[in-house]
């Protein structure tokens, strides 16, 4: 892997992982674009790396309250104080994706690197952002989430297994026809998103020591760049991503994931 591929993927992941635009779409698409081969396990293990300490470092403050209130809750054996109900409601809503992990794996492999299912997939991820925006109507924070609600934005987390279903831009659009604010349901998806990313990246990295996988002459700087490059887009977006919601609809986000899902398509089936 040269440092180009390693600069260009690393930015690649760290700023589609958050955007609702798919991080597992573009993944496939741009190498196959550039004709370039699949980047190493070790490589994708450590760009996941980078968008998980993005995220932690983005939303430590509120991990550590979550946590703490958890604790709390434990030891009282009550979840009556707001941050122990939302700390349960992630965990609820961990579990659809977590069971589609396990279930839909060998599925997940084999349609990975399928460039026209993940531009066809892009084209639904348009589809499920417009649809969110017609059909948001209200203005629900976090604290009015209800278990229901966290259910169906986890089923919707899960249905991400697919490359070019964007999880993000599926959470959020969950979030939007439930009523929630843009704001508030962006939030709700990147807290979610912590443990779903830990998770896969603790797999890929059992992956890679039960393969044995070298590490290859000349990999250390790829790995560094990749890493740092996925660590500060990734925090870039989360920071942007929150902020443009507050003022602007998803339209930008489908209109872009409409025009590179079609152009994609027409060239998988017909170039």
């Amino acid at each position: 892997m040269s440092i180009w591929q390693a600069l260009v993927l690393g930015v690649l992941q760290g700023t589609t992982e958050f955007l609702p635009v798919s991080s597992s779409g573009h993944l496939v698409l741009v190498p196959w674009w550039l004709n370039w081969s699949e980047p190493p396990l070790v490589f994708d293990v450590v760009v996941h790396l980078g968008t998980l300490v993005a995220v932690l470092m983005y939303f430590w403050r509120d991990w550590q309250v979550l946590l703490r209130a958890g604790l709390h809750a434990l030891r009282n054996r009550t979840a009556s104080e707001p941050e122990a109900r939302l700390l349960w409601l992630i965990a609820l809503g961990t579990v659809p994706a977590a069971l589609a992990g396990l279930m839909l794996e060998g599925l997940f492999e084999t349609t990975l690197s399928d460039p026209p299912l993940a531009a066809s997939f892009l084209l639904v991820t348009a589809f499920v952002l417009v649809f969110s925006e017609r059909a948001s109507n209200s203005e629900r924070t976090l604290t009015d989430l209800q278990p229901a609600d966290a259910l169906i934005i986890g089923g919707a987390q899960a249905l991400a297994i697919f490359p070019g279903l964007s999880r993000s831009g599926s959470t959020i659009a969950a979030g939007l026809t439930r009523g929630m604010s843009r704001p508030a349901a962006a939030r709700f998806s990147f807290l979610l998103a912590t443990p779903i990313i830990m998770g896969a990246g603790i797999k890929q990295g059992f992956d890679l020591l039960v393969g044995g996988e070298p590490l290859g002459n000349g990999m250390v700087a790829p790995l560094l760049i990749g890493f740092t490059t996925s660590l500060v887009m990734g925090y870039l977006c989360v920071w942007g991503l929150l902020r443009l919601l507050q003022r602007r609809r998803l339209y930008g986000f489908a209109a872009y994931c409409a025009t590179f899902g079609t152009l994609s398509l027409v060239v998988a089936l017909f170039a």
